[in-house]
């Protein structure tokens, strides 16, 4: 009988360089999607898939992803003072249980791999669900982690959320290989991290989600520098997968890099797009900018 994914990890201490100078003191995380920060986005995913612990590994100058996850009595005894009801009630909708957010300091920037070996306490001896915030995942049905946790409950071990994409591109992401392409859910094969070009073992790239056993954090914390100086969880994830299954969650919603500025504005605007009280004005200012 599997255990149920309870605990979510969010590795939060990029400097966001691509940014700058907007990220000079402002966290890559908090920027926002429309009128939310774009780690808020991800961690709505998290609790509609039903993730009740949040454990973000912060770095230097990221408190403020903390307070934003805390209470604000000063704004909300505003709020309450002038009548702002629907304000009100956003915030409170958006703030995690007590007891429900964790968060511990990635001390040196030695990669993903590393952030998640951070978390090792925290997390204990469950499986646990990794998100990377600046991968938006937009889907009108079930979320992508949602989906995974299906998968999970179905065929236990380790998954990874993939996603197409073109041949000309695998080159910069991490490709799986698997026993069928097509499928919904499909065994991986294989692992590589950003393959020459022409070698991809498939165009599956990996999107950003993943619900990973605790077996890895011992093959993290011994696991060498790799691509960049830095200790990739690709490595651990490739030395694991020859003790326990991988299995690749095709997630068939779009998926937006918010960590490029293309992609992040694109994701501004499909997120407006979708609202109502928003997506016809922006239609047609759109119209008005395409028009010049």
């Amino acid at each position: 009988m599997t255990k149920r994914i309870r605990k979510a990890v969010l590795p939060v201490a990029g400097l966001g360089t691509r940014f700058l100078p907007a990220t000079k003191a402002i966290p890559k995380e908090m920027l926002t999607i429309v009128d939310r920060p774009v780690v808020q986005h991800v961690v709505d995913e998290a609790r509609a898939a039903g993730i009740e612990h949040f454990i973000f590994v912060t770095g230097r100058n990221k408190a403020v992803i903390e307070d934003h996850f805390d209470m604000a009595y000063e704004l909300d005894d505003t709020l309450a003072k002038r009548n702002k009801v629907k304000e009100l009630e956003a915030l409170k909708h958006d703030l995690p249980a007590a007891g429900a957010t964790s968060f511990t300091r990635q001390q040196a920037p030695l990669g993903l791999g590393h952030a998640v070996w951070c978390a090792r306490e925290l997390v204990g001896d469950e499986p646990f669900a990794l998100l990377l915030p600046d991968m938006l995942h937009y889907s009108q049905g079930k979320g992508c982690l949602a989906e995974m946790i299906d998968a999970y409950d179905q065929h236990g071990g380790n998954h990874i959320a993939v996603a197409p994409v073109p041949d000309d591109q695998t080159h910069q992401y991490g490709i799986v290989a698997v026993q069928d392409a097509k499928a919904k859910i499909s065994k991986i094969t294989g692992m590589v991290e950003k393959p020459p070009k022409g070698t991809a073992p498939s165009n599956l790239h990996v999107s950003g989600r993943y619900i990973l056993q605790p077996t890895i954090f011992n093959l993290l914390a011994n696991q060498e520098k790799g691509a960049g100086g830095e200790i990739q969880l690709t490595d651990s994830m490739i030395a694991l997968s020859h003790q326990e299954p991988f299995y690749a969650v095709r997630f068939d919603g779009e998926i937006y890099d918010a960590g490029s500025k293309i992609g992040f504005l694109a994701a501004n605007v499909a997120y407006a797009l979708d609202r109502s009280d928003l997506g016809p004005q922006l239609r047609a200012e759109i119209e008005k900018l395409l028009e010049r």
